[in-house]
């Protein structure tokens, strides 16, 4: 009977729970420790996969935190829009640092010995998935500031205020955190009948493709949060581009509009990153025989951001390319 079950399981989904069935009987069981498929690399593969990944890493690390504190030490940077840009780089540590160094750490690791506890799993996903929601986020209350910067110039020091920047702040983590809190919840309360994790890193997909449950509720709340997210991403940018386009048209302000140009090119820039590197992933489950092309996209998904973010935003300001061109002319004075 209970090959049977399995059987109807595995290949007949639909089926198994049209007769009713919420789980597998005695193959119901709620494991704390999983196994993590991780990187699929060969002994030619393994030690440019880990060298990649490390210095990718480093990398990230190095860049982000070296534009955050540019930004808090240089006082010309002290203005809303580089305050809400230092939460993409914030943003990209916190996404990195919790997938990255377990990949970087299985590499050299048998697949059957790559393990990890349930509830690592479960921090990993919520964080992968704060992740992707708040790069979303972000972009929507950089372009509303992008939007006051070059529609209402006049009114911008007084409507874009340290307290207007820290609730602009708030509200895009706090959004993030509710939306992924609700999405991490309904699947930690399925039972689980499998223990290993079909991913490089845990995912909410990955977690509740563990259990034998129904999970039309995960399915359906899933969908409206992913549209719901989109929209609302897409929808916000493209409405304040309208609107920035409209002003730029209307006046013959060529200071305006070269204003206008650059500072939105960089913003439209990380955004088209973000989307691109996101949907890839996306359109590859639509090709179940691209498995693990999908996978290494999803990996791409948070490290290419992570990396270029931070150079394209720093190239595009005259204020970061100042105060770098000053500390360089500084050391080789000192040298000399």
């Amino acid at each position: 009977m209970v090959l049977l079950l399995s059987y109807l399981y595995n290949n007949y989904p639909q089926l198994y729970f049209a007769f009713g069935f919420s789980s597998m009987g005695n193959y119901t069981y709620n494991s704390y420790m999983l196994r993590l498929e991780g990187l699929q690399v060969t002994k030619d593969t393994m030690y440019p996969a880990f060298i990649f990944l490390l210095f990718a890493y480093l990398f990230i690390i190095f860049v982000n935190v070296g534009m955050v504190v540019i930004v808090f030490i240089e006082r010309t940077l002290h203005q809303p829009m580089y305050f809400l840009f230092c939460n993409l780089p914030f943003n990209d540590i916190l996404g990195n640092s919790i997938m990255v160094p377990r990949l970087l750490a299985y590499v050299f690791v048998p697949p059957s010995e790559r393990f990890i506890s349930y509830y690592e799993c479960v921090v990993q996903a919520f964080t992968t998935h704060m992740f992707g929601t708040t790069s979303h986020t972000i972009m929507m209350i950089m372009a509303f500031d992008r939007y006051v910067a070059i529609c209402v110039p006049l009114r911008y020091s007084t409507i874009m205020s340290n307290k207007m920047v820290i609730n602009l702040t708030a509200a895009a983590w706090g959004v993030a955190f509710v939306f992924v809190s609700v999405l991490i919840s309904l699947t930690v309360r399925l039972n689980r009948c499998r223990d290993v994790i079909e991913n490089f890193y845990c995912d909410n997909a990955s977690l509740f493709k563990l259990s034998c449950d129904s999970v039309f509720i995960n399915n359906v709340y899933g969908l409206t949060f992913t549209v719901l997210l989109f929209v609302g991403s897409l929808g916000s940018v493209l409405l304040t581009y309208a609107k920035i386009t409209a002003v730029c048209l209307s006046s013959k302000n060529k200071a305006l509009n070269s204003k206008a140009l650059k500072t939105c090119s960089t913003h439209l820039c990380l955004y088209l990153l973000m989307v691109i590197s996101g949907f890839i992933p996306i359109i590859l489950h639509r090709f179940p025989k691209w498995t693990h092309e999908r996978k290494i996209a999803s990996i791409l998904f948070h490290i290419v951001p992570g990396c270029l973010n931070p150079i394209i935003y720093g190239f595009q300001s005259t204020e970061v390319r100042k105060f770098l061109s000053n500390v360089l002319r500084s050391k080789k004075m000192s040298s000399v």
